[in-house]
């Protein structure tokens, strides 16, 4: 049989000249489907965006990686307020980094700077800032670690408030249960439980942490601290204060969050439930 499409290489569609003129619909039919099918696999970068944003310190501008609002559903949170989403850990993308001169934060402290704060970061990063590695598709549990653990240091040298250093160790925190969930995911080796038993030790320790800077801020700042009333700080630090091995201090906590008249019957019932799980740990 000659073929009809003969000629088409000169286009580029030589692969073209096998086609049926009169096939079936059903082949179609079923590549549609296998279509919607593959465009129903979700994956992270469905998410995400570039962002421009302009340093407050060195007054460049650069992109990074945003989550896009409203896109990611909510679908658990653990005891001490960490956010699990559904596809994603949106977390990741909580720091603002600046390549140029080192500056980094959590989203929402990112533009507040004073000129001394700025020349206090000049001097003590951007002096060794070596720059940083650009951003690939999406970012990695060990990038978006790595970024928070600037956005600390950042926040130190600045002398920035107690409630955004305690806030960012929480962060940290939070990403590192995340990494070692991921880790959970995968088939148990020796090297898997080391890296795990490693992850669980400095979570903890950014937990201690965020437990003692929330404590001192919460009597030396004003409310809202990081978005926070005084019962759902309350009752933060009553959770963190558990996790960090100080049943006491989380029991004492509890009790002012059970106790007090202004707070809703959402964070009550959540101080009920936490309650149980100190009893339990007694």
């Amino acid at each position: 049989m000659a073929n009809i499409f003969s000629g088409l290489e000169e286009f580029g569609l030589g692969k073209m000249s096998d086609l049926d003129v009169y096939a079936s619909d059903d082949k179609g039919k079923k590549a549609e489907q296998q279509g919607t099918e593959e465009k129903a696999q979700v994956v992270e970068s469905d998410f995400i965006f570039d962002k421009t944003y302009t340093c407050p310190v060195c007054d460049k501008g650069f992109k990074s990686k945003t989550v896009k609002t409203g896109k990611v559903k909510l679908i658990s949170a653990d005891t001490d307020l960490r956010p699990k989403y559904q596809h994603m850990d949106s977390l990741k993308y909580d720091v603002i980094a600046c390549p140029h001169c080192g500056y980094a934060a959590l989203n929402r402290f990112f533009n507040y700077m004073t000129s001394q704060q700025a020349k206090l970061i000049k001097e003590n990063i951007t002096a060794s800032f070596k720059g940083m590695a650009p951003e690939g598709e999406v970012l990695t549990y060990e990038e978006a670690i790595s970024r928070h653990k600037l956005a600390l240091v950042n926040t130190i040298v600045k002398k920035g408030k107690i409630s955004e250093r305690a806030y960012t160790c929480l962060k940290t925190a939070w990403l590192l249960r995340g990494k070692a969930e991921s880790l959970e995911e995968q088939e148990e080796t020796e090297e898997t439980k080391k890296e795990l038993q490693k992850l669980q030790e400095e979570e903890l320790e950014f937990i201690k942490n965020a437990c003692e800077g929330f404590m001192e801020a919460f009597s030396k700042e004003s409310f809202p601290l990081c978005g926070m009333d005084e019962n759902t700080m309350m009752y933060l630090i009553a959770d963190l204060a558990r996790r960090s091995g100080k049943i006491d201090e989380s029991s004492r906590w509890i009790s002012r969050v059970l106790i007090s008249r202004d707070a809703n019957e959402r964070i009550k019932t959540k101080a009920r439930e936490l309650k149980d799980l100190i009893k339990q740990e007694e």
